[in-house]
C-alpha cells in the first residue's frame, strides 16, 4: 500500500508599497504669499461696432485669475527605488492530500444530482470549517485540496482518511494504569494525537478488563500512533507513587510559611509532594515523580516531621471568638509570618465551632515570643458600636460619601460598617476612639434637626402626587429642602418624608391635602366602540373640546388607534365625572342613531332606474331623506345599495329604492317554513350551497332568521317564477334533511367500547356499512361516558340499535377460561414487555391474558373477557405456540450492499415482512467478512456451476428467517422480490424538466410516492434515456405512472398548438381605452367569457392599431365579434369638441380627478383632455363623447365652469415680470460681456503668429501636482500658455 502523499503551503502574502510625498511649512507659506487676495481690474478703453466711445468694460488680468501653481521643490523619486513594504501573512493554510487508487476505499455508485464522494467532503467541510475541493484521476485516485486553518485542515485530513481511505487496524497492549495519561485531561491528548496521525483510537473503559487499545486508519498512520503510544507508556514506567502518613498538626512545618518548605523541598528533590489543606482532616501526603527524587523527598519529609516531633511543645491560650481574624489575618497572612518569624504553628478552631482556645505548637524556646505576638495580633483591632437610627446612615456617609472620605484621611485604616440601627468601626484603638466622636457628632446633630414621616398611601394615587416629570414632588423638594421616597413593599404602600422638622412638617400637609383630594376624585371607563372615537373628536376636535370646556376638572383619555380598545377614561371630581359621562353617552347616542346602515339588495337591471337621468333620482332621495346612499359600482357584480343615516331616513330611503324596483316588475316576498336546525347544512360550507341555488334562480335573496329570534320562517325575495323555484328546492333541501335525523341512543360500559370499536374499528365499521347509520361514542370532553348515539334514516338507526344491543348482550356476559401452554414458550409471548400479549388482547376485545409469573412451574394460562372473545384468543395462543413448535430457520443469500436497501428507511420493508408472514428476520453483522462454502450469491444456496460472474458468499451476506417452513418460504421470497433492478425507458428529452420540477420537487416527490430511484441524463446528451432502480414491483408502478405522464403532456402539447391560434384585428386607438374600461373591467370580461388571450400594442409597435386575440379558433372570432359590436356602439356615439382655455384644464379635472368622474358619471359621458401630441396643434381642446342630450348637458357645466374660473382668477393675474439680460449685472449696463487680458489662446506660439490650441500632453502646461521627476516631453510644441512663472 502506497503512503498518503501530503503537501503544504502558505498562502496569499500581501505586499503593499508606500509611496509619500512631503510639502515643507516654507512651500506652504511661499503658496499663500504667491495668491493674490482678489483680482485686478484694469480698465482699457473698447470701441462699439458704431465707433463711438462707450463706458469702459472692466477687463481682468488672467495671470491674476489663474494664479501659477508654487514651483515643485520636493526631491523627485527615483523610478529605481524599491517601494518600502509592509508584510501581511495569513493564518490559512493549504494542503494537498493524495489518496492512490489502490489504496482508496470503495464506495457506493453516486446518488441523484451529486456525487456520494462530494456530499461526504460537504459533511466533512461543514463538521470542521475547512474548505474541501476533490478531483478523481484516472487510475480512480483522489486527490483532496483542503484550506483553512492548521487545526481544521488536521481535522479535516484525519476525516477524509477514514472515509475514503483503506483502513488499517492494529491492536496495542498498554497497562491499564498508563490509559488516562494517554487520554489526557477531559480527552484532549487522545483527541490531539487521532487529529495529528489521521487514525481513530480506542481506549476500553474502565469496567473493562482489557487492557487492548485499538487503532485504525492508514498503514502510516497507525504505526506513528502506536510509537506515540508507546513511548507515553515508556514515560510513565519510569514514574511511581508513594504515601507516608504525617499527623495533621505537623503539616505546617513541612509546608512551611505560603509554602515555601514544600516548594524548596519539590526543588531539591524533582518530585511532586502533595500535602492536604488545612480544611481537610487527612495525615497522608502523597509524592509523585521519578522513583529515586520520591524516595529522597520521602526521606526528607519523614525527618522533618521526627525532627518537629522532638523538639516541639504546645501551649493553649484563650482569645475572644470576635478576635480570632485578626489572628488569621487577610488569607492567612498573619498565621503565615508567625511561623516565619517564630518558627511556631498556630492553631485555631473552626470558624464554626464556638470554641475561643488557640493552640500554639514549636520549640520551647520559640512559644514566649510567639504568643506574644498573638496577643499583639488579636488587639491590634478595636470593635465599637454607635447607635445610629437607619434613616440617619445615608446623612453620616454624606453627599457622595464626603463624610466618608473626610473620615479616611482623618482616621486612617479605620473600617466602618452600616448595620440596622446602629454603625460599626473596627481599626487601630486610638483612631476608633477618634473616629467614634466624628460620627457621634454627626448622629445628634441629625437627631436634634431633622425628622421624618410615614404616610399610608393609596398606590393608584402615586402619578397624581408624583406630578408630569416629577413637577410637583420636585417642587416640594427644592422649596422645603426635605426628600421624598415612595416605598412598595409587600402589602404596605407608604411616601416617607425626610429632612428638617418644619420642612417634614409642611411637605406632609400638603401631600395630605393632595391625597384628601384625590379621594374625592372618581374615575370611570366608558365603553364606547373605537369605531366611533373619530366621530366624538370630531373635525380638528371640535366636539370633545367643547366637552371639555364644559367640564375644565374632568380628564377626557380617548385611546390612541393603535392601542386597540374601547375603553374612554374619565377622571375629575365626582359629580363632574357623571355629569359629563352622561353628555359623552348622549353624544354617542347622536353619532350612532345617524350612523345607522341598512343593505337593499335591488336587481342589477334596476340600478339605472334608481339613479334617474343624470343623477336626478337618487339626488332627490339623498336631499329629501338626508341620507348617504352608495351604489355598486359599474363593472360589479354585486347588488347590494347601502344606506346610512338616521334609522328613520334610512328606513325611508330604503321604501322609497324599493317602490322603484317594485313598479317596474313583479317582485314578490314569499316566506316558507323550515325547521332551524336544518339552517347550517342548507347553508352549506361557506355559504356555498345556498349562494347556489340563490345563483341558479336568478340571484333571488335568500334570508334565514337570526339565530337570537328563534324563528323557522325563512324569507326569499325577487321576480315571482324565480322565487317559486327556489321554495322548491329549499323545501326539497329540508324533506332530506328531515329524513337524515332520525336519533337513537344505546347505553354501554365505557370500559366495553373498544370491544364494539374493534381492531383498528373493524367492528363498528362493519355495522357502518351495513346500515348505513352513523355510529357517534363519547368524547373525553362528554359527562355521561355510556351513551352511544345513532344517526341516519329511521330503518338504518334500528337496524344499527339492534346489531349493537346484541353485541353489548354478548360482552356482559364476562367468563373465564384457561388454556395449557408449555412453559419453554412462556418467555416468547412475554418479551418486549409483552408485546405479543398486548396485540392479541387488541386483537380480541381487549381480553385479559395472565400468565404465570417467573419461577412458578405451571403451564396454566388464565384468560378473563367475553366468551366469543377467550375463544378466539386461545385459538390465537394455541396457533402461536403451534408456529413456535413448527419453527425452523432458512437461510437466503443476498449481497450485502443491498441490505440497506431491503431494509428500508429505519427498517420500514423488513417489519413490514416480518409482520405479513408472521416470522423473525435476523441480518448479519456488516463486519463478518469470513467466505462461505458451498453457497452462492442471490440464491438460497443451490447456485448454477460454472457462473464466473457470481460474487464469492460472505457471512455477512446471509440472512437468516425463523417461523413456519411455508411463511419462511414466503418471507424469503418476499426479500427476494424486495432486491432493486434497473429499468431504462424511453422518455421525450422535453419531458424531463417537467419531471425534475422546481429545484428537483417533483423527481423527489415521485421518488418519494413510488420508492424508486431515478436517474436523467446530463441535459448536454438530450437524451430520451432514464434510468428506473427499485423493487420490480414498485419499477413497475413508476414506469405506469411515467407513461401515464407521456401520455398527458403529448395530450397537452396538442392542446398548446390549438389554444396558439391568433387572430388580429384593426381597431381605431380612440377606441382602445374603452375596451380595456376601468381598471381592465372590460377586456377582463372578454377574456374571462370567451377563454382568450387579448393583447394590445405597445407604443414601440409599427402599427399600433391591431389588437391581437390568441385562443382556440372559434373563441378568438367570438372575442373579435363582441369587440367590433363594442367598437360598433361607440362609433354610434356623438362627440363634439369644444375649445377650454389649457390653464383651466386641472380646475375641470379636480384633485385626484374627482370633478371630471363626477361629470362623466353624472352625464354618462367621456372626457378626454389634449394628449402632450396633441397638445402642439390645440392644447385648448376638450372631446366630449357620449349620447348627443347628454354631451349637450356636460358641455353646458363644462363651459360654465370655465367661465366661473376666468371671471375670479384668470383675469386677476397680474403681468410675469420680464427676464434681464447678463449685461444688466454688468457696470454701465456694457453689453460687451467679461473681458480676459492675455490669455492663452490670445497668443502666437507659431512661427506665421497664428495661435495654436493648448498641448493637452505637455507637463509645462498640464502638469501633475506634486509629480517627482522631469515632465516627459512628447511634443516640441511651445506652450500655449506662454513661458513659465
Amino acid at each position: 500500500m502506497q503512503a498518503a502523499v501530503m503537501e503544504e503551503s502558505n498562502v496569499d502574502t500581501v505586499e503593499q508599497p508606500i509611496n509619500t510625498t512631503t510639502i515643507t511649512n516654507n512651500q506652504q507659506e511661499q503658496a499663500q504669499l504667491e495668491q493674490p487676495s482678489s483680482p485686478t481690474s484694469v480698465a482699457t478703453p473698447t470701441s462699439t461696432n458704431s465707433g463711438t466711445t462707450s463706458n469702459p468694460t472692466p477687463t481682468f488680468s488672467y495671470d491674476d485669475l489663474f494664479p501659477a501653481l508654487p514651483a515643485n521643490t520636493s526631491a523627485p523619486l527615483s523610478s529605481n527605488a524599491a517601494p518600502a513594504c509592509v508584510r501581511v501573512t495569513t493564518s490559512q493554510k493549504t494542503q494537498v492530500l493524495h489518496v492512490s487508487g489502490e489504496e482508496r476505499k470503495s464506495t457506493e455508485s453516486d446518488k441523484f444530482g451529486e456525487g456520494e464522494s462530494k456530499r461526504i467532503c460537504q459533511q466533512i467541510s461543514k463538521d470542521t470549517g475547512a474548505q474541501i475541493e476533490i478531483a478523481t484521476g484516472k487510475n480512480q485516485s483522489l486527490t483532496f485540496l483542503i484550506k483553512g486553518k492548521q487545526n481544521e485542515i488536521l481535522d479535516a485530513r484525519r476525516r477524509i482518511l477514514i472515509q475514503f481511505s483503506m483502513q488499517a487496524i492494529k491492536h496495542v497492549s498498554i497497562p491499564k494504569e498508563h490509559h488516562k495519561v494517554i487520554l489526557g485531561r477531559r480527552g484532549d491528548r487522545l483527541h490531539e494525537l487521532e487529529r495529528v496521525t489521521a487514525t481513530r483510537i480506542n481506549i476500553p473503559t474502565q469496567t473493562e478488563e482489557s487492557d487492548v487499545i485499538t487503532i485504525s486508519g492508514t498503514k502510516e498512520g497507525v504505526e506513528k500512533a502506536e510509537q506515540e503510544i508507546r513511548q507515553l507508556s515508556a514515560e510513565q514506567n519510569k514514574k511511581c507513587t508513594d504515601r507516608t502518613s504525617v499527623p495533621k498538626v505537623y503539616h505546617p512545618f513541612i509546608v512551611g510559611p505560603n509554602n515555601e518548605n514544600l516548594a524548596k523541598l519539590m526543588e531539591e528533590t524533582g518530585a511532586k509532594i502533595n500535602v492536604p489543606p488545612q480544611s481537610v482532616q487527612k495525615d497522608e501526603i502523597v509524592i509523585s515523580g521519578e522513583k529515586d527524587a520520591v524516595a529522597n523527598a520521602k526521606a526528607k519529609v519523614e525527618a522533618i516531621y521526627k525532627e518537629m516531633e522532638k523538639k516541639c511543645s504546645t501551649v493553649s491560650v484563650e482569645v475572644a471568638k470576635s478576635q480570632h481574624r485578626y489572628v488569621i489575618g487577610p488569607k492567612g497572612s498573619t498565621l503565615a509570618d508567625i511561623l516565619r518569624i517564630t518558627g511556631v504553628s498556630v492553631e485555631m478552631p473552626p470558624t464554626d465551632s464556638p470554641l475561643e482556645t488557640i493552640t500554639l505548637r514549636g520549640p520551647q524556646v520559640a512559644l514566649g515570643n510567639a504568643l506574644t505576638v498573638v496577643y499583639q495580633k488579636a488587639n491590634s483591632v478595636k470593635s465599637v458600636e454607635i447607635e445610629a437610627p437607619n434613616w440617619t446612615h445615608k446623612y453620616v456617609i454624606g453627599r457622595k460619601g464626603a463624610n466618608m472620605r473626610q473620615l479616611e484621611e482623618e482616621c486612617p485604616n479605620v473600617n466602618v460598617f452600616c448595620l440596622d440601627d446602629k454603625i460599626k468601626l473596627e481599626g487601630d484603638p486610638e483612631r476608633v476612639d477618634q473616629a467614634t466622636n466624628y460620627l457621634n457628632d454627626i448622629v445628634r446633630n441629625y437627631l436634634d434637626h431633622y425628622t421624618y414621616a410615614v404616610m399610608t398611601v393609596n398606590p393608584s394615587y402615586y402619578k397624581h402626587i408624583i406630578g408630569k416629570a416629577g413637577a410637583n414632588v420636585n417642587r416640594l423638594k427644592d422649596e422645603l429642602n426635605v426628600n421624598i421616597y415612595i416605598e412598595e413593599r409587600e402589602g404596605q404602600n407608604t411616601i416617607r418624608i425626610e429632612g428638617p422638622k418644619e420642612g417634614v412638617q409642611q411637605a406632609q400637609l400638603e401631600l395630605q391635602e393632595k391625597i384628601d383630594k384625590l379621594e374625592n376624585e372618581k374615575s370611570k371607563d366608558v365603553i364606547i366602540d373605537r369605531r366611533l372615537h373619530r366621530s366624538i373628536i370630531g373635525a380638528k376636535g371640535e366636539k370633545i373640546r367643547e366637552i371639555k370646556d364644559r367640564y375644565r376638572q374632568v380628564t377626557i383619555t380617548i385611546p390612541s388607534p393603535q392601542e386597540n380598545t374601547d375603553i374612554v377614561k374619565l377622571r375629575g371630581p365626582k359629580e363632574d365625572v357623571d355629569k359629563c359621562h352622561k353628555d359623552l353617552l348622549k353624544l354617542v347616542k347622536e353619532i350612532q342613531e345617524s350612523s345607522h346602515i341598512i343593505e337593499v339588495p335591488i336587481f342589477k337591471q334596476f340600478h339605472k332606474f334608481v339613479i334617474g337621468k343624470g343623477g336626478a333620482n337618487i339626488k332627490k332621495i339623498r336631499d329629501e331623506t338626508q341620507t348617504k346612499i352608495d351604489l355598486p359600482a359599474e363593472g360589479d357584480t354585486n347588488e347590494v345599495i347601502v344606506i346610512t343615516g338616521k334609522k328613520e331616513n334610512v328606513l325611508e330611503a330604503k321604501e322609497r329604492i324599493q317602490k322603484i324596483q317594485n313598479e317596474l316588475s313583479d317582485i314578490v316576498t314569499e316566506e316558507v317554513q323550515i325547521s332551524p336546525k336544518f339552517y347550517n347544512s342548507i347553508i352549506g360550507t361557506g355559504g356555498k350551497l345556498i349562494s347556489a341555488i340563490m345563483e341558479e334562480c336568478g340571484g333571488v335573496s335568500i334570508k334565514f332568521p337570526t339565530s337570537d329570534s328563534k324563528s323557522d320562517k325563512v324569507t326569499i325575495r325577487g321576480p315571482k317564477d324565480d322565487v317559486e323555484k327556489a321554495k322548491a328546492q329549499l323545501l326539497e333541501l329540508a324533506n332530506e334533511r328531515q329524513l337524515a335525523s332520525f336519533t337513537a341512543e344505546v347505553r354501554a360500559k365505557q370500559q366495553h367500547h373498544k370491544f364494539l370499536i374493534g381492531k383498528n374499528g373493524a367492528s363498528i365499521r362493519k355495522i357502518r356499512d351495513a346500515t348505513g347509520a352513523r355510529i357517534i361514542f363519547p368524547s373525553n370532553e362528554d359527562e355521561d361516558k355510556e351513551v352511544i348515539i345513532i344517526i341516519g334514516k329511521e330503518d338504518s338507526v334500528k337496524s344499527a340499535k339492534e346489531q349493537l344491543e346484541a353485541i353489548i348482550k354478548d360482552i356482559d356476559q364476562v367468563t373465564e377460561g384457561e388454556i395449557s401452554v408449555d412453559p419453554k414458550f412462556h418467555k416468547n409471548f412475554v418479551a418486549k414487555r409483552g408485546e405479543i400479549l398486548h396485540r392479541i388482547s387488541e386483537e380480541n376485545g381487549g381480553v385479559l391474558i395472565s400468565f404465570p409469573r417467573q419461577g412458578i412451574d405451571s403451564d396454566k394460562v388464565t384468560l378473563k373477557g367475553p366468551k366469543d372473545c377467550i375463544e378466539a384468543a386461545k385459538l390465537r395462543i394455541a396457533e402461536i405456540v403451534g408456529d413456535l413448535e413448527a419453527m425452523v430457520t432458512i437461510d437466503v443469500v443476498i449481497p450485502q450492499r443491498l441490505h440497506r436497501t431491503i431494509m428500508g428507511a429505519r427498517g420500514f420493508k423488513v417489519q413490514q415482512v416480518t409482520s405479513e408472514h408472521d416470522v423473525n428476520i435476523k441480518f448479519p453483522d456488516r463486519d463478518a467478512t469470513n467466505p462461505v462454502e458451498g453457497l452462492v450469491n442471490g440464491t438460497n444456496g443451490s447456485g448454477e456451476d460454472g457462473d464466473e460472474n457470481v460474487e464469492p458468499v460472505r457471512e455477512c451476506d446471509i440472512i437468516r428467517i425463523s417461523g413456519r417452513l411455508e411463511k419462511c418460504e414466503a418471507a424469503k421470497q418476499a426479500l427476494i422480490d424486495l432486491i432493486p433492478i434497473v429499468k431504462e425507458l424511453e422518455v421525450p428529452y422535453d419531458l424531463h424538466r417537467t419531471i425534475i420540477g422546481p429545484k428537483g420537487a417533483n423527481v423527489r416527490q415521485f421518488m418519494s410516492t413510488y420508492d424508486v430511484h431515478i436517474e436523467l441524463p446530463p441535459s448536454e446528451t438530450k437524451s430520451d434515456l432514464i434510468k428506473l432502480s427499485g423493487t420490480p414491483a414498485h419499477v413497475a408502478e413508476a414506469e405506469a405512472a411515467l407513461d401515464k405522464m407521456i401520455e398527458e403532456y403529448e395530450a397537452d402539447r396538442a392542446d398548446r398548438e390549438l389554444r396558439s391560434y391568433e387572430l388580429k384585428i384593426d381597431v381605431d386607438t380612440q377606441y382602445h381605452s374603452k375596451l380595456i374600461g376601468r381598471r381592465g373591467a372590460v377586456i377582463n370580461k372578454l377574456r374571462a367569457d370567451h377563454d382568450v388571450q387579448i393583447s394590445l400594442p405597445k407604443r414601440t409597435d409599427p402599427d399600433p392599431r391591431i389588437i391581437t386575440i390568441t385562443g382556440y379558433q372559434t373563441n378568438t372570432e367570438a372575442a373579435r365579434d363582441a369587440i367590433m359590436e363594442i367598437v360598433g356602439d361607440l362609433q354610434d356615439l356623438y362627440r363634439e369638441v369644444i375649445e377650454v382655455d389649457s390653464r383651466i384644464h386641472s380646475h375641470i379635472i379636480g384633485h385626484r380627478g374627482r370633478t371630471i368622474r363626477k361629470i362623466i358619471e353624472d352625464y354618462k359621458v367621456d372626457i378626454k383632455f389634449a394628449s402632450s401630441d396633441d397638445a402642439q396643434n390645440n392644447p385648448n381642446a376638450v372631446t366630449i363623447i357620449g349620447k348627443e342630450e347628454d354631451v349637450e348637458n356636460a358641455k353646458e357645466v363644462i363651459l360654465n365652469m370655465a367661465e366661473d374660473y376666468t371671471n375670479e382668477y384668470l383675469d386677476n393675474l397680474p403681468p410675469s415680470p420680464q427676464p434681464q439680460t447678463v449685461a444688466a449685472f454688468l457696470p454701465g449696463g456694457n453689453e460687451n460681456g467679461f473681458v480676459i487680458k492675455d490669455a492663452p489662446w490670445e497668443k502666437t506660439n507659431d512661427r506665421h503668429g497664428k495661435s495654436s490650441a493648448p498641448n493637452t500632453q505637455s507637463q509645462e502646461d498640464f502638469p501633475d501636482f506634486a509629480a517627482g521627476g522631469p515632465a516627459p516631453v512628447s511634443s516640441p510644441l511651445t506652450s500655449a500658455w506662454g513661458p513659465k512663472n
